[in-house]
């Protein structure tokens, strides 16, 4: 017999719904608004329907250089998304065993978090200034990024090797095997989705961060800064399409990486 659904169920059904619809209902709509066509505007209703604005996006645009912000995003995130993991990895090894300075080092690292971004982003603006140093989204804002990706990848890490059982490495080592080949053939095998999370978690960080960027990425937008410079100029729905897209690839990533996670967790159990 199925259990009878109380009054409460009822209640976080219906705040789950307004979650969601709050949550997707803006996005939504500018997915919905980038199909119309020609002489279609910003507002409801569509007129008409058709992909003109997404063809659009990739033709030289009067306003806006959509490509050029994306590939230095794409590039910006990979190269945080690299850093993070090794980083990352190699503060939660070091974390694993007691050394003078441990609590202040720790607290230092995560004290980025409760400092405004956008104080960030002017201080390290501010320094390359004062250093003779032209700004740029490869070294400024890269640095900036940093600040807020290396936080969440260290204590993930934290938490992954609290969880870690010495006696994988033991029984390791036990065989003869050097502390390179524990690490490489025992410890990254087993951590190696957490390392993928890691990896996930910095590149979407960085992909769409602003704050961090805004003082920071010297002449050169990223894509959100580039977003943000349209939104003053450009009055079409290109500028919904533009939204759409990057969704969509965000998405993507999201996608490719539990995809990989559950590859790499389905080969893990197979040879256990």
């Amino acid at each position: 017999m199925r259990e009878k659904r109380t009054f409460g169920f009822y209640v976080l059904a219906l705040f789950f719904i307004f979650f969601v619809v709050f949550l997707y209902g803006p996005l939504s709509a500018i997915i919905i608004l980038s199909f119309q066509g020609p002489d279609g505007g910003l507002t409801f209703p569509l007129n008409g329907l058709s992909l003109h604005w997404f063809r659009n996006l990739f033709e030289t645009q009067a306003v806006g250089d959509f490509g050029g912000s994306f590939r230095r995003s794409l590039a910006l995130a990979l190269l945080v998304m690299a850093i993070t993991v090794i980083v990352s990895l190699l503060a939660g090894l070091a974390f694993r065993r007691r050394f003078r300075g441990a609590s202040p080092l720790f607290y230092l690292l995560v004290a980025s978090l409760v400092v405004p971004s956008i104080i960030i982003s002017l201080g390290i603006g501010v320094l390359f200034q004062q250093l003779g140093l032209k700004p740029a989204w490869y070294s400024s804002a890269l640095g900036a990024h940093l600040t807020w990706t290396l936080p969440f990848g260290t204590l993930i890490m934290f938490a992954v090797f609290n969880r870690f059982s010495p006696s994988y490495e033991e029984a390791a080592r036990d065989l003869g095997a050097s502390s390179w080949q524990t690490l490489a053939h025992v410890v990254l095998p087993i951590i190696a989705p957490s390392l993928i999370g890691v990896g996930l978690f910095g590149f979407t960080l960085s992909y769409d961060e602003f704050a961090r960027t805004l003082m920071a990425a010297g002449t050169y937008n990223t894509l959100p800064l580039e977003i943000y410079a349209m939104t003053t100029n450009v009055t079409t729905p290109v500028l919904y399409a533009l939204g759409t897209v990057t969704t969509l690839f965000s998405f993507l990533v999201i996608a490719i990486a539990l995809a990989v996670i559950t590859y790499v967790s389905r080969r893990r159990r197979a040879r256990a």
